[in-house]
């Protein structure tokens, strides 16, 4: 467990270095944000000092990530606010929308690559089959608009838009809020789902063609004990896949939450975009990254705890 965590010591670093190059790389000037067309050489010269642009990239980035350690992230070139409040009010948004994606997409896809697995090369496997891989292949965005037209603009049995009642961003359980997060979770979990489903069916059809499964069968084991054994087998494969799906919901909703309005990362992301606004673009770039390698962590951390073979490896 310390040897992986060492491990993922500079792949978070490596991270830091992209995320703090790619937006000065990207074309545009991230002061047109806050100065007029024809803003005074003076003014900008000001400005430029303010934020720290007038200095070497180098010096840039040591100051950057030297704050950034500490948990300032700077504030935002457009709004003026500090950008680790927006970002993590952003972020509980989005790791609440992901996390429930993930969960329907997970179970939902378990089930029908399960059933799949059991049912190999039947009618049933194939629809399955055909299902995964028309998940997998429909776009994010064309999905939401589709379940937005049909349940929300026909038959007005839930919201458009928003986290909340009047466009709150500020989450609650109850049932006005839940039913602003069906929408974006179930569009979200198409992917996911066709994911573990498709996963989940190639292993199950695996495993149950093994020697071991009919020497349980032969030892007199019940198809149902049986079944426990496949899961073990199963299991830490399928959470590997899920992780990444997960990790990939974080970072990946962002068109999603534009076409909700959804406040999460992804809607903040779009307006830091049409902004230039780099201190809120690299902010919001990092802290999903971090979320990314903690999330692969924690998988690989778990998986020898339910496969005692990786242990032994």
């Amino acid at each position: 467990m310390l040897r992986r965590i060492v491990y993922a010591l500079p792949i978070a670093l490596s991270v830091t270095v992209i995320c703090f190059l790619l937006v000065h790389i990207a074309p545009g000037d991230p002061l047109s944000a806050v100065a007029p067309v024809d803003a005074p050489t003076e003014v900008i010269e000001a400005l430029k000092r303010a934020y720290g642009l007038d200095k070497p990239l180098v010096v840039q980035y040591g100051l950057w990530l030297g704050r950034a350690v500490q948990g300032d992230l700077g504030s935002s070139v457009a709004t003026g606010r500090a950008v680790t409040g927006e970002v993590l009010g952003a972020v509980s948004n989005t790791l609440l929308l992901a996390f429930v994606a993930a969960c329907l997409g997970f179970l939902a896809g378990c089930a029908m690559g399960g059933i799949a697995g059991y049912r190999s090369r039947s009618v049933l496997d194939r629809v399955v089959s055909a299902l995964s891989v028309a998940g997998v292949s429909v776009p994010h965005y064309w999905l939401g608009m589709v379940l937005t037209i049909i349940f929300s603009a026909q038959l007005h049995w839930l919201p458009a838009m928003g986290a909340g009642p009047g466009g709150s961003g500020a989450w609650t359980w109850d049932y006005a809020h839940i039913r602003h997060l069906i929408l974006p979770a179930v569009t979200l979990s198409v992917i996911p789902m066709g994911m573990v489903a498709r996963t989940v069916r190639a292993l199950v059809a695996d495993v149950l063609g093994q020697e071991f499964v009919q020497a349980l069968l032969a030892k007199g084991l019940t198809h149902r004990q049986v079944f426990f054994h496949v899961v073990k087998n199963v299991a830490p494969t399928a959470l590997a896949v899920m992780g990444l799906q997960l990790g990939y919901l974080l970072g990946g909703s962002i068109l999603v939450e534009t076409v909700f309005a959804w406040p999460g990362t992804g809607f903040l992301l779009n307006n830091a975009i049409f902004q230039r606004d780099i201190p809120l673009l690299q902010g919001t770039i990092l802290i999903l990254s971090l979320f990314f390698v903690a999330l692969n962590l924690l998988v690989d951390i778990v998986q020898p705890m339910l496969d005692p073979r990786m242990r032994r490896s």
